[in-house]
């Protein structure tokens, strides 16, 4: 895909150097309010009520830069960067997986995988990869078309598995919901979810249950992923004054995450990060 060609104002801004730090930024980059890019049904991550945990870092980041949050809300689907970031209605898109051409990346502020989410008193509560024999013969839900799939499909699992919808408008569906609804009524036996998805609803809604990040899988596809936050492509001076804020506080940035209940690993994938107040 094409980069888009930089933002003049970048110029622009490179060369105000010295005059400030609200100088140096992108004109295009509001110095009046942080202007986030955010879906307002996509709890636990993110709401129109602001109840989500990308609210929460939103706030952070707000107090940090000492500017108020205000929001452009769009459903996180089809024409999301588009129509908001690329807009120019909003600057700041929360959370984006690392490495994506659509948004010019942060570093990277949180680590996490694919898990796996079984009944904590139930004779699955000791697996921790998906070739234990133990998975043989169940029912595993999984949202179509991510890469736990391809796992499932290697070990014989997918025949059995109840695939739920990828790309939907949450205002009107909600696949994780749904899945671990159906694993609380025994409709299946396991649930395979994002961890900053599945791990916070598990805590808010879903006692009983035990989430099991997935990183001692040996075969690709990769199931962890580094999330960064997204500015529009040619925008390095905000960039760079957002990958300030997160070295500096990158221990606060973990304990609200560790909170709202999403499993972080390290940047290897390879150790679930213990947290600590």
């Amino acid at each position: 895909m094409p980069a888009w060609a930089k933002p003049l104002a970048v110029a622009l801004a490179l060369s105000l150097a010295g005059q400030g730090a609200w100088a140096q930024t992108s004109d295009l980059v509001s110095e009046n309010a942080l202007r986030v890019c955010a879906d307002p049904a996509n709890l636990p991550m993110s709401a129109k009520d602001e109840t989500g945990y990308e609210n929460q870092l939103a706030e952070f980041v707000g107090a940090k830069l000492e500017l108020p949050v205000r929001y452009t809300w769009y459903p996180m689907a089809t024409g999301f960067i588009r129509n908001t970031l690329r807009a120019k209605a909003c600057d700041l898109v929360i959370a984006y997986a690392q490495g994506h051409e659509l948004v010019l990346n942060t570093n990277h502020y949180l680590t996490s995988a694919y898990t796996l989410i079984v009944p904590e008193a139930g004779d699955l509560a000791a697996v921790e990869t998906l070739s234990d024999p133990a998975l043989k013969g169940r029912r595993i839900g999984i949202i179509a078309g991510t890469p736990p799939a391809a796992h499932l499909a290697r070990y014989g699992l997918i025949a059995r598995a109840k695939a739920y919808n990828l790309v939907v408008d949450r205002r009107h569906e909600s696949p994780a919901i749904d899945m671990l609804t159906d694993l609380e009524t025994g409709e299946i036996d396991a649930a395979i979810l994002w961890g900053p998805l599945g791990g916070p609803l598990v805590k808010s809604d879903y006692p009983g249950m035990k989430v099991v990040p997935l990183i001692r899988e040996e075969l690709p596809p990769r199931l962890f992923f580094r999330i960064t936050m997204g500015v529009r492509q040619g925008e390095k001076v905000w960039q760079r004054r957002l990958n300030s804020l997160i070295r500096r506080n990158q221990d606060e940035i973990n304990l609200l995450l560790h909170e709202a209940g999403v499993p972080l690993i390290s940047d290897l994938g390879d150790a679930v990060l213990e947290i600590t107040n």
